[in-house]
C-alpha cells in the first residue's frame, strides 16, 4: 500500500518507520495519542474505490491522518465490500499493533457498517465485529466509526 498525507505528500519510507517517527515527534511535543484505523469504499462506474486511513488523534488537540487509496475492478456484493473494507483495516492494524503497544498508544478499528438493520451495510455487522474482536482490537461501528465513515469517506 502506498501512503500519503492529507496534503498529498507521499510517505516515502516504510509505514512502520513513518508511524514511529510520527509517534516520537508528537509525544516529544507533549501530545497523548490514540490511533484509529478505518476503510471506506465507493462504487464508481465499473470500479470499487477504497480509501484506508490511519487517524492520529491528539487528546483534546485535533488530529491528522495517513491515507492509502486503491481500486478494484471486480464486481461484489455490499456484504463482500464491507468485509473487504474491514480486512484492509485489520491488515493495517495488525502491522502497527506491536509498535503502538511499545509506545502505549490506544488503537481502535472502525468499520463503516451501520448498526441499524434498515441499512444494507448491516448485513456484514456480525462478521465484521467478530473478525475485529477476534484479532484483539477495539471495534467501533457507525455512528462511532468516524475514521471510516468520515475520514476515509472524504478521501475516496
Amino acid at each position: 500500500m502506498q501512503w500519503r498525507k492529507l496534503n498529498g505528500q507521499r510517505i516515502e519510507q516504510p509505514l512502520l518507520t513513518a508511524v514511529e517517527e510520527t509517534i516520537r515527534r508528537e509525544t516529544a511535543e507533549g501530545y497523548k495519542l490514540k490511533v484509529c484505523i478505518g476503510t471506506d469504499s465507493q462504487v464508481i462506474g465499473e470500479e470499487v474505490h477504497f480509501a484506508s486511513v490511519i487517524v492520529f488523534l491528539r487528546e483534546k488537540r485535533g488530529g491528522f491522518m495517513f491515507i492509502s487509496n486503491d481500486r478494484n475492478n471486480r464486481k461484489m456484493t455490499i456484504r463482500e465490500r464491507m468485509i473487504l473494507e474491514v480486512g484492509r483495516s485489520v491488515e493495517v492494524a495488525y502491522a502497527l499493533c506491536e509498535l503502538l503497544d511499545k509506545y502505549n498508544i490506544a488503537l481502535e478499528v472502525h468499520a463503516d457498517i451501520n448498526t441499524d438493520p434498515a441499512f444494507e451495510s448491516n448485513t456484514a455487522l456480525k462478521e465484521a465485529m467478530g473478525y475485529i474482536l477476534s484479532m484483539g482490537f477495539v471495534f467501533k461501528a457507525k455512528p462511532d466509526a468516524f475514521a471510516s465513515s468520515s475520514c476515509a469517506d472524504k478521501v475516496i
